[in-house]
């Protein structure tokens, strides 16, 4: 096995970047959701999962002014919006900019509100989560869709901006197995916007296996698989060059459910992981499974 490619989003839920190498550290890719926008009414975190509110951030995307360093404050962020025009984070008109953009007023941070949470829309899609946590959760509705309120980052570490978990890692080989599934549905991984894409495995959903395993990423680094990823509207919503389709969805739902211990069935792909070990990492670097 192989790091096909890794993946750094600089800002929570917008388009980020394709890098040759990252640093892990405890607290996943230096520099990954380092930033996000944070609604000033009322805290919530911004999050493409409610995509009437927030589906636009999928039309921006991220990248550092300079290469993060651990141990250094982090550099600035530069955005690039659709119409060609790029902001960054240290200049002072840009949370006016973004607010005006998003059409609600925001502000771009690195530091975590206390409390925070983000809002996650249920599409009409059967099998998708178990129906207890989508009702013990609901605090709103988009039509007949409920809209829930989460909590940020319940397994990863504190004051980050990750939904869950620190580190996502996808193999190339699930991507094929939807695809050859998926009815003509584009199952492009930036859909998907895992850290490590590994190649190199055995087919169909290889990462199964992994819960409760080691991998070993180049020459030191090591992750922790704790648990499968559960999918989202997200990855059914128009970004870069992709096209709405809510087919890559429901054909995860329908050939890919999976019980995770204590939380119910889910519609998975992907596993969550937690880094046990720092180093560098590069793309075509060998993993192995402990």
């Amino acid at each position: 096995m192989h790091i096909d490619a890794l993946y750094r989003f600089p800002v929570k839920s917008l388009l980020g970047e394709q890098v040759e190498e990252v640093r892990l550290t405890g607290r996943g890719v230096l520099g990954d959701r380092a930033y996000a926008l944070v609604d000033t009414t009322d805290g919530t975190v911004a999050s493409a999962k409610h995509p009437r509110k927030w589906g636009a951030l999928l039309g921006l995307s991220a990248r550092f002014a300079s290469e993060p360093e651990a141990g250094s404050p982090l550099p600035p962020v530069v955005l690039a919006l659709p119409d060609g025009r790029e902001l960054r984070s240290d200049d002072a008109g840009t949370d006016s900019a973004l607010s005006e953009l998003l059409g609600r007023p925001v502000r771009l941070t690195s530091e975590v509100p206390e409390g925070s949470r983000f809002e996650e829309q249920w599409p009409d899609i059967e099998g998708l989560a178990p129906a207890e946590f989508i009702e013990g959760t609901t605090h709103a509705y988009e039509g007949s869709e409920p809209v829930s309120a989460i909590g940020l980052g319940m397994m990863a570490p504190p004051g980050t901006f990750f939904d869950l978990a620190a580190l996502h890692v996808l193999t190339r080989a699930t991507l094929e197995q939807l695809t050859a599934l998926g009815g003509g549905s584009d199952f492009d991984v930036l859909r998907y916007r895992p850290n490590v894409l590994i190649g190199g495995t055995d087919p169909g959903f290889a990462e199964d296996a992994w819960v409760g395993r080691s991998l070993g990423l180049g020459d030191s680094a090591r992750a922790g698989v704790s648990m499968l990823t559960m999918r989202c509207v997200m990855t059914t919503l128009a970004q870069g060059d992709l096209p709405e389709d809510r087919g890559t969805l429901r054909t995860v739902a329908r050939h890919h459910r999976r019980e995770i211990p204590g939380l119910g069935t889910w519609a998975c792909a992907g596993v969550y992981a937690d880094v046990t070990g720092e180093g560098v990492v590069r793309s075509g670097d060998p993993v192995t499974l402990a």
